[in-house]
């Protein structure tokens, strides 16, 4: 099978356009238009549906995608393999991560990746909800949580450290815990799905952050939201040490119970299937997200 038409396929997927995906493989619009008809008839299937306004994955195309994808990604690992791959990488890249690190971590950086790599296309999803890493059919993704999914690999991108804190104004008018049991006197603020959280300290000893048991009324699914409700007095939070540290430092937000640390085993993974061949496009994000994270986090305390 052409893997070069393959490639035409996937890059006409992702944009919807056969023209701008045969002109990044420097195809002419009535060539590349050839290649993929060549290969629909080659597969008898047909994988695109055309019309003068635009294109769309037909439901053969849609069922067919993921390997194809697949058959390019093993083309490319064993080209890395033998040192052949090109200098620059191509292709689109779908990654999935939380929404609130992203905007505080990742965007900002990818100007520069894009720049050092021109061929290179990003698909994003960002949300702060669960997410199915092998459903989405994802080339990579991060996780914020304990990686318990024995169907992934992963690589440590950086510690998370989970604490409780509240704004000055709130424990003001609250009173500020002195001990995990206290806690149940006080509005927490919940995250969608989220459990008891464990807490220990320094000492040994343990405790729990539970909005179960507590006043709760606010249940959110997105951690700049919670942040931004925790500034704002709506009660006391769990968060990711990332996420807080320059509030913490300007004394906008207080930390809350200082000796104990939430224990929920949370490390930043960048996670992909076992299944997937680690292709230079993900290597490539991986290198790039450990240099520009991982080597240094800015939140180190």
């Amino acid at each position: 099978m052409d893997t070069q038409s393959l490639r035409l396929f996937v890059l006409a997927a992702d944009k919807l356009n056969i023209s701008a995906a045969g002109r990044q493989l420097g195809m002419a619009p009535a060539v590349a238009s050839s290649k993929l008809a060549k290969l629909e008839m080659s597969l008898g299937a047909d994988l695109l549906h055309r019309s003068t306004r635009k294109v769309s994955l037909s439901l053969q195309g849609a069922e067919f995608l993921p390997y194809a994808r697949e058959i390019l990604a093993q083309e490319d690992a064993a080209r890395a393999a033998l040192g052949l791959t090109r200098q620059d990488v191509a292709g689109t890249l779908r990654f999935a991560a939380p929404s609130t690190f992203s905007q505080l971590y990742i965007m900002p950086l990818l100007p520069e990746l894009l720049d050092r790599h021109p061929g290179l296309n990003l698909d994003l999803r960002l949300s702060d909800t669960p997410f199915d890493l092998i459903d989405g059919s994802f080339d990579l993704a991060l996780r914020n949580s304990a990686l318990e999914d024995s169907s992934l690999k992963a690589r440590k991108l950086a510690n998370d450290t989970r604490l409780l804190c509240a704004s000055p104004e709130y424990l003001a008018e609250h009173g500020t815990p002195i001990h995990p049991e206290d806690l149940k006197a006080h509005k927490l603020l919940a995250f969608r799905h989220q459990s008891a959280r464990k807490l220990v300290c320094k000492s040994g000893e343990i405790g729990h952050f539970d909005p179960a048991v507590a006043t709760s009324r606010l249940t959110i699914d997105d951690g700049l939201s919670q942040k931004i409700a925790t500034l704002g007095g709506a009660g006391i939070s769990a968060n990711s040490l990332w996420s807080v540290y320059r509030e913490l430092a300007n004394g906008t937000l207080v930390r809350v119970l200082p000796d104990y640390e939430v224990d929920d085993r949370t490390v930043l993974w960048l996670v992909y299937p076992k299944a997937n061949v680690l292709t230079p496009k993900v290597r490539i994000f991986i290198d790039f997200l450990l240099e520009k994270i991982g080597k240094s986090p800015p939140w180190k305390p």
